[in-house]
């Protein structure tokens, strides 16, 4: 089932297209990635998704509902929910406290009876922070920061997570972990978008993978589809083009 649909967006800065009638889908249960080069348009169409943005033209819709002209607070409410390629974290908290943050806000606005310590502690657990849980976030490594994000976002109980360089500041081991935990993520039948450049990673636990290139998905289809593509070749492994 799919549950996030961008479909022909465009979005223009200075009269130059950062996004250029791109189209992503992800399904339910599914990790989807999203690779190219830098300058390629990723995170801007994540900045779309997520309510940043604004597309001059083109559709958001999240489980068959637009949500092209929300607000960001209110995806959220929907079931939407991402991290960023810069760390954005409660720099004065603990890992606990920036989970409980979210986990009170979810409380308050679903209005569901929610054991706030009980799940902030659940989710420390998952992403393997329960013995830095009382650290301050800035005590601690990029790496760890980045799952600290993630247990943020999935307080919120998400439907669809944008997860922009989650693997960024992770070791080899780490990253072997964190790939185990998204596969995890997405057997629960949580909507997984990833946008990372660790190839391995995505080569790894991707069921989907797009590529972008100035601004146009110009590949979509299996790990092994993509990288088998001529164009994906030149224009991300760098045969044939210099990163933008």
């Amino acid at each position: 089932m799919t549950l996030l649909d961008v479909h022909n967006v465009v979005v223009e800065f200075g009269g130059n297209r950062a996004l250029d009638r791109a189209s992503v889908n992800a399904d339910a249960g599914t990790i989807t990635g999203l690779i190219g080069p830098n300058g390629a348009g990723k995170t801007t169409l994540f900045n779309v998704v997520g309510g940043l943005l604004q597309p001059k033209q083109g559709l958001v819709k999240l489980d068959g509902d637009e949500i092209t002209n929300l607000k960001p607070t209110q995806r959220a409410r929907q079931g939407l929910a991402r991290t960023f390629q810069r760390l954005e974290l409660f720099t004065m908290l603990s890992a606990r406290e920036n989970v409980q943050v979210a986990a009170e806000t979810y409380r308050g606005w679903s209005h569901k009876p929610e054991n706030v310590r009980a799940r902030v502690d659940e989710l420390l657990e998952l992403v393997g922070l329960a013995d830095v849980a009382d650290e301050r976030v800035t005590a601690l490594p990029t790496g760890q920061g980045r799952l600290v994000e993630l247990a943020r976002a999935l307080a919120c109980r998400p439907r669809v997570v944008l997860l922009d360089e989650p693997a960024s500041g992770q070791d080899e081991g780490e990253t072997d972990r964190f790939a185990t935990l998204l596969r995890d993520l997405a057997d629960t039948g949580l909507a997984v978008v990833l946008v990372e450049h660790d190839v391995r990673l995505v080569m790894a636990v991707c069921e989907v993978v797009y590529v972008l290139d100035f601004g146009r998905v110009i590949a979509a289809g299996t790990p092994a589809e993509v990288q088998r593509d001529p164009a994906v070749a030149a224009a991300y492994l760098g045969q044939a083009r210099e990163a933008s």
